[in-house]
């Protein structure tokens, strides 16, 4: 399983952020072909101290998984990905950051 994960700072105006995050980007990120499942997190609480790896405390993390390399790079060049991409850089380009990652399942 493919893995796109987009980490967002804290926003200025968080009550906008959300209202923008919840009905205008994540709808247009429903509708990208291949994508099998959104997980968003908001976080409540740092538990480390600020280092260099994270300065602050993120305030929300969307995962974006994909069956495969092939079905991410295809959804990738879609018109649907382009839409939400330059969605994404006109409310929150200065505040996140974007990791593609490999996921597998860990049994208990």
């Amino acid at each position: 399983m493919i893995t796109l994960t987009a980490l967002f700072k804290r926003p200025e105006d968080t009550a906008a952020f959300d209202e923008h995050y919840n009905n205008v980007h994540a709808p247009l990120m429903k509708k990208v072909p291949g994508l099998q499942k959104m997980e968003v997190t908001k976080f409540t609480k740092m538990l480390t101290p600020a280092n260099a790896l994270i300065s602050e405390q993120p305030y929300l993390q969307c995962t974006m998984y994909f069956e495969s390399m092939d079905t991410f790079k295809a959804a990738m060049a879609t018109d649907e990905n382009k839409a939400a991409g330059k969605d994404l850089m006109s409310f929150a380009g200065p505040l996140v950051s974007m990791y593609i990652g490999s996921a597998e399942d860990i049994s208990l």
